[in-house]
């Protein structure tokens, strides 16, 4: 019986955390906002006519509540380098629903407020995880990118191409990510901004040294002249043999990634399976009282923090700066 409503409350949650989330995204094309053509990530202010036309009191309300915050422009600055078409006060309602969810989930599966607790802030950080997993490989896509684009660029302007024409060859020629920002640098130009501008608002979109490089080779020529071309042509190459090279260091250091996922994940694992075979005997961790509880209690805390400085320090130890 207890288990038909662990079943019947979960699956509740669930369909209750999307209806929310559906009914804060509402009927709205997001593309279409004018933060996807301005590129100024975390301007909320240029959301504010597409936010009138798909608003609701709950969005209403934390849009409020998060305005002219630094963490809230922060927050938007980080959903934009992950490309997610989201405002602010849905990405912290996903939060707090993401946390209820997982709290109670914790509460209803261990019997114990104290892991509901546990639950509810692990489920507070998924989004956010989400963010920087997301955000991370649209770095890396537009890395990997970035060289052939700039040869793409290369041969458009040896053929007579302007600057402008050369990224808007790139934009269609190229797939995504780096396709979308290339257009977006377009349609920022064509609606008024400088050059300038926009590479900068694309450099606040996506973190990368390489672009960096590019952006300042683009910016130096503009101004005191020269082959923009042949500057380009070296940038490509010394990006094509850095990709290549973070390529073979990947291939090099592949086991010792892996062997750090499999020595932080086997101990949980074999907890949970051993949580499915036998609950009263690993609930006795949590459940306890007295002194056993305490030594239950900095058992799981030692362990978890043995993992985790084990798990940071091998990732650490592979992961090599080019």
């Amino acid at each position: 019986m207890q288990n038909i409503a662990f079943i019947i409350g979960t699956i509740a949650i669930a369909i209750i955390l999307v209806a929310i989330v559906l009914s804060l995204r509402g009927r709205g094309d997001v593309s279409k906002r004018l933060e996807s053509y301005t590129g100024a990530a975390g301007d909320q202010a240029a959301l504010s006519q597409d936010s009138k036309k798909r608003s609701t009191p709950v969005a209403d309300t934390l849009n409020r509540a998060f305005a002219n915050r630094r963490s809230a422009q922060d927050l938007s600055t980080q959903l934009a380098r992950a490309d997610l078409k989201v405002t602010v006060a849905e990405f912290i309602a996903l939060q707090i629903l993401s946390a209820v969810f997982f709290g109670v989930l914790a509460t209803l599966g261990f019997q114990t407020i104290v892991l509901g607790l546990l639950g509810a802030v692990v489920g507070w950080f998924i989004p956010r995880w989400f963010v920087s997993n997301r955000q991370a490989r649209r770095l890396h896509l537009f890395n990997d990118q970035l060289g052939d684009s700039l040869n793409l660029m290369v041969n458009g302007l040896r053929s007579g191409y302007s600057v402008m024409q050369a990224m808007d060859s790139v934009s269609k020629e190229m797939p995504a990510p780096i396709a979308t920002e290339f257009a977006r640098v377009v349609q920022e130009v064509q609606l008024g901004l400088t050059l300038e501008q926009t590479l900068s608002n694309m450099l606040r979109r996506i973190q990368s040294d390489d672009l960096d490089l590019m952006i300042t080779a683009v910016n130096v020529q503009r101004e005191v002249g020269g082959n923009l071309a042949e500057i380009l042509d070296v940038i490509s190459h010394t990006i094509r043999e850095r990709v290549r090279i973070k390529g073979e260091i990947r291939t090099l250091t592949a086991q010792g990634r892996y062997s750090g996922y499999v020595v932080s994940l086997l101990p949980i694992g074999l907890t949970l399976v051993l949580f499915c075979i036998n609950p009263k005997f690993v609930s006795r961790l949590f459940t306890s009282e007295g002194l056993a509880g305490f030594c239950g209690w900095a058992m799981v805390v030692c362990g978890l923090l043995m993992i985790g400085s084990g798990f940071f320090a091998i990732q650490k130890i592979v992961n090599i700066e080019v």
